[in-house]
């Protein structure tokens, strides 16, 4: 399966305003054409949007989009899909026109998260214009990245890997006490790293669950001092830090976690690690960072 990218995430959420505010007054997010009184739509760069977030009953994933290339690598996406067991359902005209794409399946993943593959996009050609000047790292690597809660870790890595054709990139072993919601308790538990392009990862699969659907989603900034300045403006609102800032050990991203409205959180980083997949070696990484990020619980 050719899928290319994380494309965009789909959002509900309880509190739009607190959103509203945290998007574009800290994470330095544009609010994008066809935002309404309860759906925001976000742009971070010539998309017509890679986030949308719709008011509701709860906070939740409504879906992650990955991309593919053309009509015929999606039909080739939903072909293989099914021949494995997989149900979908295509996209009626009004998912099409909501989501600004030419093409569309639903699905979920085995631990039932949502998921869409789409092809075709929309642009939107006029200059982003973010408020504090702060760019964000996009085009062929995608939005960034997203960790998803998966208790059967075993089948939702085959899923990925061996189905959707995602590239295992590092493996780490979580002591108990760090995946509570775990469906049995073991000595360790493996959390996974995968990509589909030369991201290091575009997608993390947490071994536990995670009631809103969603462990955190990842943006990237293209400098150091983007991440500092938006490090400022977390605090100046008064938006609780999850970790402190660090550097990773498999991507080598520098980045801070904030909690986000909804109960997960959001990574805003720097400088992640770009591989090539020919040559890449899945490897096992025994610490999270090299420094820094201390976890607030």
């Amino acid at each position: 399966m050719d899928i290319r990218a994380l494309g965009y995430l789909r959002l509900e959420t309880t509190d739009l305003d607190a959103w509203r505010r945290y998007a574009l007054d800290v994470l330095g997010m544009v609010q994008a054409t066809g935002t309404t009184d309860d759906t925001l739509l976000l742009r971070v760069d010539d998309r017509a949007y890679r986030i949308a977030i719709q008011a509701g009953d709860s906070d939740r994933l409504l879906a992650a989009g990955w991309e593919v290339a053309n009509a015929a690598a999606l039909t080739e996406a939903a072909a293989e899909l099914e021949a494995a067991g997989v149900a979908v359902k295509s996209a009626d005209d009004a998912e099409l026109a909501e989501r600004r794409v030419q093409g569309l399946i639903h699905l979920t993943d085995p631990c039932g998260n949502p998921l869409e593959i789409y092809w075709g996009q929309a642009q939107d050609h006029t200059p982003l214009g973010t408020p504090y000047g702060n760019r964000f790292v996009t085009g062929d690597l995608g939005l960034g990245h997203v960790v998803l809660p998966v208790p059967d870790i075993e089948t939702a890595l085959d899923f990925y890997e061996n189905l959707l054709g995602f590239q295992l990139r590092d493996s780490m072993k979580l002591p108990p006490q760090a995946v509570p919601t775990a469906a049995e308790q073991r000595d360790f538990h493996w959390m996974h790293f995968l990509s589909p392009n030369s991201r290091h990862h575009s997608l993390g699969l947490y071994p536990g669950a995670l009631p809103p659907g969603i462990v955190h989603f990842m943006v990237e900034l293209e400098t150091l001092d983007d991440v500092g300045r938006g490090l400022d403006r977390t605090k100046a609102a008064g938006i609780p830090i999850a970790s402190s800032l660090g550097r990773h050990t498999n991507d080598r991203m520098v980045s801070f976690y904030a909690q986000a409205p909804g109960g997960f959180q959001v990574e805003y980083g720097w400088d992640g690690l770009i591989v090539d997949p020919a040559t890449w070696v899945a490897k096992e990484i025994t610490a999270d960072s090299f420094w820094g990020h201390q976890w607030n619980g």
